[in-house]
């Protein structure tokens, strides 16, 4: 209990000084369906992915502790090592097929902590869902978990540059209503659910 309280310490810290003026301020970050959010229960967030910044901009914009799933390789970058570790970020090295990482997942989700899975499992040069796997929705059967669909529009393109100086695109979070879990762990159900996903993120992004 000590441990959990102290990690969402720092979290709420490193949210506040470290992410919001990024998010707000460099970013004009922008959150739009914030009601379909989950406020008491955990859940699992299924988002596109185009950035390294996405877990910390994300994870400060819906406003819930939530635990990336993150390559290893992140955690040695300066800097963006600290911010993903303190907001509860651990490593992955096989994905989510690796027995421990749902092990450590499941504990995270008991433990009322959200979880944030890129369903892509890798970032997207055009920013949107192309070729989802099926961890997530195998992850909210066997938590039995809602599965909330986030679209992070433009994080593919944050920064651009004119005669040398950087212009820095708008970020729109976009949330959907959140999606069951599926009935099965059937590779048919599971595929019908991570579509279902790929479908509304898309449509969220437009």
């Amino acid at each position: 209990m000590k441990n959990h309280t102290i990690q969402k310490l720092i979290y709420e810290l490193v949210s506040k000084l470290f992410v919001l003026p990024i998010y707000k301020f460099v970013f004009k970050g922008q959150l739009i369906g914030r009601d379909n959010i989950p406020q008491k229960d955990s859940f699992i967030m299924v988002s596109n992915h185009g950035s390294l910044l996405d877990p910390p901009l994300l994870g400060h914009a819906l406003g819930r502790n939530i635990s990336f799933m993150a390559k290893a390789e992140l955690f040695k970058i300066p800097f963006l090592g600290f911010i993903i570790k303190a907001c509860g970020a651990y490593p992955v090295k096989r994905g989510i097929a690796d027995k421990n990482t749902i092990k450590t997942a499941c504990k995270k989700l008991s433990n009322d902590n959200c979880i944030g899975i890129f369903i892509d499992g890798t970032r997207q040069k055009n920013g949107r869902v192309n070729k989802p796997k099926q961890g997530a929705a195998l992850l909210a059967f066997k938590n039995q978990k809602l599965l909330l669909p986030v679209a992070i529009v433009n994080s593919h393109r944050l920064v651009r540059f004119k005669f040398f100086f950087p212009l820095f695109s708008k970020i729109v979070i976009k949330v959907g209503k959140p999606v069951h879990p599926p009935q099965s762990s059937s590779r048919d159900e599971l595929n019908l659910v991570t579509m279902h996903l790929k479908d509304e993120i898309n449509n969220l992004i437009g």
